[in-house]
């Protein structure tokens, strides 16, 4: 796994409390279906599924923030225990700055993956900001890591088992599956 190796990014890693969460191109591979009755059908990734519940069981919070909305989303924002939801929100850091205000969280606390433009100003403002290999490449550019997995291939799941690990955590975590 690309596991960051910076000294000062693990430093930033080890205070993260709440992971973020686009939808399109990250928990998903971005494509858009649509059934002929005009229904929107998503495909998850049990992967980065597993990766949230991970986060969860070492005490940190997790956050959806995409601009799209779907009961698809909310359903499985619901189903994995996604601490918080905003559907419908192009603004994404301004979505993220209300979540800080109304939580206990804040930007040194907060990892944020995305994949596209209006990923980057929230990317740019957490201590911890990360992009799957087939974003854009400007939010590759400001991103502070990158998965290898792309997008509803388990890149989730390598963003939170990267967060773990710098925390310390993840070792333990995998072993109650030995």
């Amino acid at each position: 796994m690309n596991i960051p190796v910076t000294a000062s990014l693990a430093r930033r890693m080890q205070k993260i409390s709440l992971a973020v969460f686009d939808v399109d191109g990250i928990l998903t591979s971005g494509q858009l279906l649509f059934l002929p009755n005009g229904q929107e059908v998503k495909q998850f990734n049990t992967l980065d599924g597993l990766g949230i519940k991970l986060l969860h069981e070492a005490g940190i919070e997790t956050a959806i923030i995409t601009g799209r909305s779907s009961n698809q989303v909310a359903l499985r924002a619901k189903s994995l225990g996604i601490t918080y939801l905003y559907q419908g929100r192009e603004d994404k850091l301004t979505a993220l700055q209300e979540l800080w205000e109304q939580t206990s969280h804040h930007a040194e606390t907060t990892a944020y993956i995305g994949d596209d433009l209006p990923d980057l100003a929230a990317i740019r403002h957490c201590a911890f900001g990360a992009c799957v290999p087939n974003g854009h490449p400007l939010v590759k550019e400001h991103a502070d890591w990158c998965t290898e997995r792309r997008g509803g291939e388990g890149a989730g799941r390598e963003f939170c088992e990267a967060i773990l690990a710098a925390q310390n955590k993840l070792e333990a975590l995998h072993s109650q599956y030995l």
